[in-house]
């Protein structure tokens, strides 16, 4: 499960990383909001649009619906009408930019064999935002992201939408196409994965090799392009098809070299019910994406032709926000995702045995939110599956012993806001299972515990 999951050492070693964060903050304090750029475009804080980021309230529900185009009374927009002639121009006169700095500390209860325990990243990642109106009805969510550890700029997650609303059948009707590269990253709510918890995650600590699809393996590997509605502000519906895209390959793409080569296109589907009270917000819903792909898992076999390999995942999810105490509110989220997997370009190539594979996958956590200041976040994640020791091979520190795709355990973070646009968090990661074992899961001595990580981070936003 690609969770990116952390964890502890000793206080001691904590004390330094610490500091160095609160100091960090102490003379760094940004300008104000979670994609400021938001914030400068409606005139309402973060707290506008959410509980604490990322995780989105009623009001940033529907901005995000809306394709990020709301905006305040005295945002300046240059308009000229259009004719069979003439083009239309709908401008926005301020260009929506915003920038993010992560630094981190992470160390695991067992050093990563050969490497030192203990690592600060300054940055971890900076990441550049053209998130905001483009139009009256076209706005976007773009990132690009400097990493420390490929050191260089790369694409992230990408939202680019079109909503307009209207009415049907006396109620009102909101609309739109949608284009993006990560599915689950158009969606409304904090339970699915492109956006679930946790928030944060640190950028090598190991985390368990099994995971459905559908959870990150296609993430800014891919270009959908889809449509959504919402309905009376209850019913929601997506649906989008993906090509695989491979940033960073050559194009025309020959699927050389990647695990995943889209036949075709893979559709996504969404499908959710939300109510809201005056103190409290429940949606369920379903999504779920069939994947047919023709692999390169090793050289000189799969790419665009071939044996294909058979995904289909389907989930069901739900979230439930309550305020309490006037100003905090209690959120609980969790998903549940079934794969079912036919891999006959694996088998041929030698990578797995014959017959289908299946995981399944659970992840529930429950948070409480101090009005806007502080939070306090417990999840807990447990995936099984069908055991193949070809699939999920034995290695040091990443591999598994025994063939068995399970792995357990559980993520606690408590984050603070000093201002509604510096957060500073500490997560801790534990795993009772890893790789399919609690003991010796890799052949080589090393404990499911080995793996437990604590993390810390501060993110600045301006």
């Amino acid at each position: 499960m690609n969770l990116r999951l952390k964890r502890v050492a000793v206080r001691l070693r904590l004390a330094v990383p610490i500091t160095l964060l609160l100091c960090l903050a102490a003379v760094n304090p940004p300008a104000a909001s979670a994609v400021p750029s938001y914030a400068r475009q409606t005139g309402l804080a973060c707290s506008g649009c959410h509980y604490t980021p990322p995780e989105l309230n009623p009001a940033g529900r529907r901005f995000k619906l809306l394709g990020y185009t709301d905006r305040a009374d005295e945002t300046k927009v240059i308009h000229t009408d259009g004719g069979k002639a003439r083009a239309a121009l709908d401008l926005f006169s301020s260009l929506p930019l915003s920038v993010m700095l992560e630094t981190s500390f992470t160390s695991t209860k067992s050093p990563i064999p050969t490497t030192q325990n203990g690592s600060f990243e300054f940055p971890q990642d900076f990441s550049l935002f053209l998130s905001g109106a483009w139009t009256s009805h076209v706005g976007s969510f773009l990132q690009v992201t400097y990493d420390t550890h490929d050191d260089h700029f790369t694409s992230d997650n990408t939202d680019i939408r079109y909503a307009k609303a209207t009415k049907l059948s006396g109620k009102e009707l909101v609309y739109g196409l949608d284009l993006n590269n990560n599915p689950t990253v158009e969606d409304l709510w904090n339970s699915t994965p492109a956006w679930g918890y946790p928030w944060i995650a640190s950028d090598f600590a190991p985390t368990p090799g099994a995971s459905p699809i559908i959870d990150g393996a296609l993430a800014q590997d891919v270009a959908g392009l889809g449509a959504y509605a919402m309905w009376n502000n209850h019913l929601y519906l997506d649906v989008i098809a993906y090509r695989s895209e491979h940033v960073g390959g050559p194009q025309p793409n020959p699927g050389t070299g990647f695990s995943y080569n889209i036949h075709g296109v893979a559709p996504y589907w969404r499908a959710a019910w939300q109510q809201l009270t005056a103190k409290t917000q429940y949606e369920i819903g379903t999504y779920g994406i069939h994947v047919q792909s023709t692999p390169n898992q090793i050289v000189g076999a799969g790419g665009t032709t071939g044996p294909e390999d058979e995904y289909t995942d389907f989930a069901f999810d739900t979230q439930i926000d309550r305020t309490i105490f006037r100003k905090d509110v209690l959120s609980f989220r969790g998903t549940y995702i079934r794969e079912n997997s036919d891999l006959l370009s694996s088998v041929a190539q030698g990578a797995t045995t014959f017959g289908p594979h299946h995981l399944n996958t659970v992840m529930p956590n429950i948070e409480y939110h101090f009005g806007n200041r502080v939070t306090g976040t417990f999840g807990w994640f447990d995936t099984t599956g069908t055991a193949d020791p070809s699939l999920y091979a034995p290695g040091a520190l990443t591999g598994f012993f025994n063939g068995d795709p399970r792995s357990a355990g559980y993520i606690g973070n408590v984050s603070y806001w000093p201002w509604q646009n510096l957060q500073l968090a500490a997560q801790y990661t534990g795993y009772t299972r890893f790789n399919g074992g609690s003991a010796d899961y890799d052949g080589a001595g090393r404990n499911a515990s080995s793996n437990n990580t604590i993390y810390l981070d501060a993110k600045f936003l301006f």
